[in-house]
């Protein structure tokens, strides 16, 4: 999932993209803090304005993940 979240930031995936990557990310383990630390790595070599792109649309699919599981009716 860390490579996959390194390949959406090196091309520039819409917010879409990292959204159908969230749950199997958090099923995996994975945290927020690790989301940093490969947006970090990959900064060098994607740049800063993709790297910042990226963390912002993480941020949006975060956001609209949370709002769906807020809105599912508990069973």
């Amino acid at each position: 999932m860390l490579v996959r979240l390194a390949a959406l930031a090196a091309v520039d995936a819409p917010a879409a993209s990292y959204l159908l990557h969230v749950g199997p990310s958090i099923d995996a383990g994975l945290t927020v803090e690790d989301a940093e630390d490969v947006l970090v790595a990959v900064a060098p070599i994607v740049g800063a304005p993709r790297t910042a792109a990226a963390a912002a649309k993480i941020s949006e699919a975060l956001d609209v993940a949370i709002e769906v599981a807020l809105e599912e009716p508990e069973q």
